[in-house]
């Protein structure tokens, strides 16, 4: 967070598009929790739970829904979604990331390639054959960008990315450092005696406003592309198999494992270490708790879980004994059933 951008509460309450209940006139120099915030500081109140705290918020200013204006005895803003706005905030008080156009001495980019204006690229870089970078758009030190692979106009590429061949990335598109686009796709037939690798021929298509995380891994197809939509955010750490179809604006959060020609709709929450096996289809606006295992298809929207909470051990050792016994308990019943009731 820049300690140099200062903006007015009145500038802050215009620029956010939201009710301002206060001094137009404090100023504000930064984000804080509610907890930590100190004066000059502007916080904000997203989960219920923590309305308590705005008794002692030494905060400046407090983002939060209308139905807790009489609970914060400072300055407000008032907004419907305070964390949307937060978030909005939050841009406004990001450094500006460092960015001189231009090509580094040590990086390669082949004859071949194209590159906008404005474009970045940074030490030790190689761009391939063909390739196409967009205009304003940044390819970090030690990333890789292969033949006729193409990157939209203000893209930030961060160090160490690799993009395979034929890898198409929209417009605004954001990767972080170790993210690795096209590698081939787990395909293999097996002929009695070894495993025969599949050719992977198909590319991935990556749509505008798209962010991917340090570490994830995403596949190309075997023969159609795969494709992740635009708007779509995924965490640290998370594998899309090849020939997935990832919907527009779903969220996948970290270390979650998506198999092979699984489809997932649009505006989906993926939970952290979900793993979804291959060929499935997600219907739009589903949401998969943390830790679980998707084994069939989901056609409706809505909340799924699997797995079993956390329970003390000793406890989740007796109740692993019983759900050996399910099977055996549901034939006795049925049998009691019979002998009780006639059925």
């Amino acid at each position: 967070m820049s300690a140099e951008t200062v903006y007015t509460l009145g500038e802050l309450a215009t620029l956010l598009d939201v009710e301002l209940r206060g001094d137009p006139a404090l100023r504000i120099d930064g984000l804080s929790t509610l907890k930590s915030a100190t004066a000059g500081k502007l916080s904000f109140l997203s989960n219920p739970r923590y309305a308590g705290q705005l008794a002692d918020c030494r905060a400046s200013a407090v983002i939060l829904d209308p139905e807790f204006v009489d609970a914060c005895r400072i300055s407000r803003l008032l907004s419907p979604v305070p964390y949307v706005t937060y978030a909005k905030a939050s841009q406004l008080f990001a450094p500006p990331r460092s960015q001189s156009s231009g090509v580094h001495a040590s990086a390669f980019v082949d004859p071949t390639a194209r590159l906008g204006s404005g474009v970045s690229i940074g030490a030790n870089a190689v761009i391939e054959a063909d390739a196409v970078i967009g205009d304003g758009s940044s390819i970090g030190a030690g990333s890789y960008v292969g033949a006729r692979s193409k990157v939209g106009s203000n893209c930030s590429i961060f160090a160490n990315v690799t993009l395979y061949h034929d890898v198409t990335v929209g417009n605004d598109v954001i990767l972080h450092s170790g993210v690795v686009v096209g590698a081939d796709g787990f395909g293999f037939a097996f002929d009695g005696q070894r495993s025969i690798k599949i050719a992977q021929l198909g590319g991935v298509n990556i749509g505008d406003d798209v962010e991917i995380g340090a570490g994830s891994t995403i596949d190309r197809g075997a023969l159609d592309d795969t494709i992740i939509e635009c708007g779509v955010k995924i965490d640290n750490q998370v594998q899309i198999a090849h020939n997935c179809v990832i919907g527009a604006h779903t969220i996948i959060c970290g270390c979650s494992a998506i198999a092979g020609s699984t489809t997932i709709g649009r505006f989906c929450t993926i939970g952290g270490a979900v793993g979804v096996i291959g060929h499935l289809h997600i219907a739009d606006r589903v949401m998969i708790s943390a830790m679980s295992l998707v084994s069939q298809s989901i056609p409706d929207a809505g909340v799924y879980s699997s797995g079993t909470g956390l329970l003390e051990s000793k406890e989740w050792k007796r109740n692993i004994v019983r759900f050996r016994q399910l099977d055996d308990m549901a034939k006795r019943l049925r049998e009691l059933e019979r002998l009780t009731l006639g059925k």
